[in-house]
């Protein structure tokens, strides 16, 4: 007979570890730190490896989120406020492409600044649809499962967001210049 330990670790092989980019980029769309998370995800993983054996092999994304909502559930409640945000993160963002011309940086820049603009001002929870759906490539059904609401909810938020952020873009003339948001 093989031995327990292996057997659940070629599930968690199987099962886990083609996941954690996907759990990564959740991760980092739940909280606002990449060590943040970093620590999400470990604490993601130790906890199927504890499940794994119980798993029954079926949609282990949906499974392996769902550990992830209740691990940053119990994350929240023990939260610390954070004392400094990281700023090479805000310096890779603001870093130019080296072959744009000084009017493209200028409109580029612009429009991020009024898209930027236009996300902060959402809600949290649109917020939160709109970087699982459009940044972290989740699809409808997978985002829903991550905040724990129907798939409708996540449909009709992002089509809030989609037209908030338009209507905001609209509003500051730049929508236009880009070819539309």
């Amino acid at each position: 007979m093989a031995d327990p330990d292996t057997h659940q670790q070629r599930m968690f092989a199987q099962y886990v570890l083609p996941e954690i980019e996907v759990l990564l980029r959740v991760a980092m769309s739940l909280t606002a730190q990449r060590a943040d998370a970093e620590d999400l995800v470990q604490d993601t993983l130790l906890r199927a490896y504890r499940a794994v054996g119980r798993f029954d092999g079926r949609h282990p994304r949906a499974w392996l989120l769902t550990i992830m909502r209740h691990a940053e559930v119990s994350r929240r409640r023990q939260r610390r406020p954070r004392l400094l945000d990281d700023p090479d993160t805000e310096l890779e963002r603001l870093t130019p492409a080296l072959d744009a011309t000084p009017e493209e940086l200028v409109v580029d820049t612009a429009f991020d600044e009024a898209v930027d603009a236009a996300f902060t001002a959402l809600p949290l929870r649109d917020q939160q649809v709109v970087r699982l759906v459009h940044v972290d490539g989740l699809s409808y059904a997978e985002a829903a499962q991550v905040l724990d609401v129907p798939k409708g909810t996540v449909m009709s938020r992002l089509h809030r967001a989609r037209k908030r952020i338009r209507n905001r873009l609209l509003a500051t003339g730049l929508e236009s210049q880009r070819g539309g948001a």
